[in-house]
């Protein structure tokens, strides 16, 4: 069983931790980019982890400018770059994925748990090749049909990670108008329903549905995904999918107010096993 590493959760761990010590040193920006001879834009990217990865001299670099001493701090940081210019699964797919859309996939390629509220459609972790295939064929869609598989197959790989080692933890809350939602016609919907059942069964996989008769509840106004780490330096993320393109949410006052939502979301949401049944009488409808 293949382990679950991804080379951007590495790229943000290291780029956290170099932020970090830059200000227990008392350093600004630009009295690092003097006494590195960079740019300061150059320490700006590497914090912000955005641009050119960095390599392992340049954080040795920062370690010399920081004054860090402890050569197994040293190494770890430098081994974290060299994870970091790894390449992700997800890498040859860069030209047709959005920078943030590939940020979130890493990063959930790693991740310990994901909290994943749907209003309209199944999760990602969770839809058929059909299923996906249907929304990336839909007949408003400007997506040709060779890039429409390589996204199907990209979400086909993500969903490896509930398999993987360790498997990734995922709780779905979905609106009951995901399920009644037509994409792909009735077998393709029957098949995924079925799919769905299936998925209830792995140990790390929990299911619910917000029923009608629930009514308002507090995110109608659309999804998102809360991320959470296998280390506790690892901040929790956000990512939310407009029409307008992708967020990501790291401030801990907007996160909290999600981690909230979602808690709402499960008040409403049906039990498991009330999900498992509704699916079921669905499936069989």
């Amino acid at each position: 069983m293949a382990e679950r590493i991804s080379p951007t959760l590495r790229r943000r761990r290291l780029a956290a931790r170099l932020r970090q010590l830059r200000e227990q040193a008392g350093l600004k920006v630009e009295e690092v980019a003097r006494v590195v001879e960079w740019t300061p834009s150059k320490v700006v990217w590497i914090e912000g982890n955005r641009g050119k990865r960095p390599n392992p001299r340049d954080v040795r670099d920062l370690c010399d400018a920081y004054g860090v001493g402890d050569e197994r701090e040293r190494e770890y940081l430098v081994q974290l770059a060299r994870d970091g210019r790894q390449r992700g699964w997800w890498d040859p797919y860069d030209a047709m994925l959005s920078e943030r859309y590939a940020t979130y996939i890493g990063l959930e390629a790693e991740a310990a748990e994901v909290l994943n509220f749907e209003p309209l459609m199944i999760p990602g972790l969770l839809q058929t090749a059909d299923y996906a295939r249907a929304l990336f064929r839909g007949p408003f869609s400007e997506i040709g049909k060779e890039e429409a598989e390589a996204r199907v197959e990209v979400r086909l790989k993500r969903q490896e990670a509930l398999h993987q080692k360790p498997p990734l933890r995922l709780v779905a809350i979905l609106d009951e108008a995901a399920l009644h939602r037509q994409v792909g016609g009735p077998d393709v919907m029957r098949a995924q329903l079925e799919h769905l059942l299936e998925a209830t069964k792995l140990p790390r996989v929990t299911i619910q549905v917000i029923p009608y008769g629930a009514g308002a509840h507090p995110s109608m106004t659309g999804g998102f995904a809360v991320l959470k780490f296998p280390e506790p330096d690892d901040p929790t993320a956000v990512y939310v999918d407009t029409p307008a393109g992708q967020l990501f949410i790291e401030e801990p006052g907007e996160i909290d107010r999600f981690q909230v939502a979602f808690q709402h979301l499960l008040g409403s949401a049906a039990s498991p096993g009330d999900t498992i049944t509704l699916l079921a009488d669905m499936a069989r409808a």
